[in-house]
């Protein structure tokens, strides 16, 4: 226990804290020479429907309104649909080639459009949930067992943090659309991983995070010896009974202190310029998308790791047209605004930006009207990547003619993980964390791929 109280008293050091980057386990690291330094990952909360945004279909528009046939949907699972009439809806969108690389993009994403050749869109996706909670469990953790790490989590135990005065993974949400399903906490959980590497989720509005500022009448210097004392009393606990938790309170009071003065200047958007919020079509203090998108681009700055944003409204079980519109006016501008920012400063280089939804949206209607839904699908929908060691300006995979199998070049959520990891410079077969007896990673027991085709 005192070689352990010694180690401790060294590993708390502020060369220490800097080295590993405040207090990421120092045992860990990329495995080769990586292409990117972070991620931005820009979840359309809900699940687009790739027939309005990536993937053109022209003999869906040919068979609208007439029955879906039967060999495409017999024996799989669909979620609100399930034992219903099943007729086949054109898309709603119309498309057109964009860039030097005439990638199909939909008249819904024409700021996206604009950065054609710099995406690559991946149109064979799959995932193996059908209802929003347990997908988004799926595609952030590679698993529904509760209790697992969030990828995030996970490229903070690989990488560790590059700024001991932010966290290493934040999370910012957004609403706007239709039905704007709950993100609990725990989609950014750091599992059985130590709990300083969860995500710690900014507000857009008010406090950007809750409880960090000092109380009323408690001054710098107080709080200061309170934290002090914490810590102390931590290291002779951690004496005791050699809790690692305890090593994570000590690291996380620190940050919360550091972060006092440090997410303030980061969550003030009075130094961007004019011309910078117009491109965003951000307003200060607004909680929007566009403000969390600059937000975004202001951590990767700063270095932290992995950035999630959420944008909560993409559930179109009905009025698929109108809630197109509105999700696309929350997100579209921003999301090409983010891109082209990084890319001018220097930053896409080293920073992968990730779009796409929980799960993709059936070829089929859902409701009656002149403005009909879709239902949850998970056989095929879209996906894009953008940044470092991403070939920009690519198609990769297909859906068959109506939309509703991947059929060519399948990417499986644990190949899209995979595939992160990888240009992060981490295998995914080797970062793994022994857990209940088993070698636990975030790609999981089952075969995954990267997907060479995307890379650079």
């Amino acid at each position: 226990m005192g070689i352990g109280a010694a180690s401790l008293t060294q590993w708390m050091s502020g060369e220490a804290l800097g080295a590993i980057g405040g207090g990421d386990p120092p045992n860990t690291g990329p495995h080769f020479a990586p292409r990117a330094r972070r991620v931005i990952f820009l979840c359309m909360a809900g699940g687009p429907s790739h027939l309005e945004t990536f993937d053109p279909k022209p003999k869906l528009q040919e068979l609208d309104g007439r029955p879906m046939p039967e060999s495409f949907t017999r024996g799989l699972p669909i979620a609100q649909l399930q034992g219903k009439p099943l007729n086949c809806l054109g898309s709603r969108a119309d498309f057109r080639r964009h860039g030097e690389s005439g990638q199909w993009i939909s008249d819904h994403l024409p700021h996206i459009a604009s950065c054609a050749d710099d995406i690559a869109i991946i149109n064979s996706m799959v995932t193996e949930q059908i209802n929003h909670d347990p997908a988004h469990t799926f595609m952030n953790t590679g698993t529904i067992v509760p209790g697992r790490p969030s990828m995030g989590s996970w490229v903070n135990y690989g990488l560790g943090s590059a700024n001991q005065n932010l966290p290493g993974f934040v999370v910012l949400t957004s609403v706007g659309g239709r039905n704007p399903q709950p993100i609990a906490a725990r989609q950014w959980s750091s599992g059985f991983l130590p709990s300083r590497l969860q995500g710690v989720e900014f507000q857009g509005r008010g406090e950007a995070v809750h409880y960090v500022r000092n109380p009323p009448g408690i001054t710098t210097d107080c709080q200061s010896h309170l934290v002090d004392a914490i810590r102390d009393l931590d290291r002779l606990r951690h004496e005791q009974v050699l809790d690692p938790e305890i090593e994570s309170r000590i690291v996380q009071h620190e940050l919360a202190f550091r972060m006092q003065t440090s997410v303030p200047e980061l969550m003030d958007l009075s130094e961007e310029s004019p011309e910078t919020l117009e491109m965003y079509g951000a307003v200060p203090g607004d909680g929007s998308f566009a403000s969390n998108c600059l937000h975004a681009r202001r951590l990767a700055e700063r270095g932290v790791r992995f950035i999630h944003l959420y944008h909560r409204g993409w559930d179109h079980h009905g009025g698929l047209k109108q809630y197109m519109d509105v999700c696309c006016s929350h997100c579209d501008r921003p999301t090409a605004a983010l891109i082209k920012d990084l890319k001018q400063r220097g930053m896409l280089e080293d920073t992968l930006v990730i779009w796409g939804g929980e799960f993709g949206r059936t070829p089929m209607s859902q409701g009656g009207g002149a403005d009909p839904g879709r239902d949850h699908h998970i056989k095929g929908f879209s996906m894009f990547m953008a940044g470092a060691g991403v070939k920009g300006g690519v198609t990769h995979g297909a859906t068959d003619e109506l939309g509703y199998h991947a059929v060519s070049d399948v990417v499986h959520v644990r190949d899209l993980h995979a595939t992160m990891l990888h240009l992060l410079g981490l295998d995914h077969q080797r970062l793994s964390v022994r857990y209940q007896g088993l070698d636990t990673r975030l790609t999981g027991v089952e075969p995954a791929r990267i997907v060479t085709e995307l890379l650079a």
